[in-house]
């Protein structure tokens, strides 16, 4: 796939809130994963494993996943970018919309690399 293809199918598989499904078929076993802040473990993690369980430390923070927009891709040779605008409420805490840009690197047909942009939240 190009990176189009692998732009559109995650658009697509994101905004249907097919997550597993997206990872399951576009990325790349050795993918890295990389926040701008050290909330969910290491700021950058390396395997499919790794982000798996990224992604459960974040899901067992939510109380309610109210919807996502999903952007239409920009697309740049071997990058892609997408904005997420999440409408969630975490556990003790009051609905909010979080906004992030989203940075994808894709070889081969498949993602090798995603890395997140948003303001870190508030110290509590």
């Amino acid at each position: 796939m190009t990176t189009q293809e692998v732009a559109n199918k995650l658009v697509e598989l994101c905004r249907k809130g097919d997550w597993d499904k997206a990872q399951q078929e576009l990325y790349c076993d050795d993918c890295t994963s990389t926040e701008p802040v050290e909330m969910f473990g290491p700021k950058t993690v390396k395997g499919m494993d790794a982000i798996r369980e990224k992604g459960k430390k974040w899901a067992g923070m939510v109380e309610e996943m109210h919807g996502a927009e999903i952007s239409d891709p920009i697309i740049s040779d071997d990058h892609f970018a997408i904005t997420m605008i999440m409408d969630v409420t975490y556990k003790g805490a009051p609905r909010t919309k979080d906004k992030e840009l989203c940075v994808y690197g894709v070889k081969d047909g498949k993602i090798i690399s995603e890395e997140f942009f948003y303001a870190p939240p508030p110290e509590q």
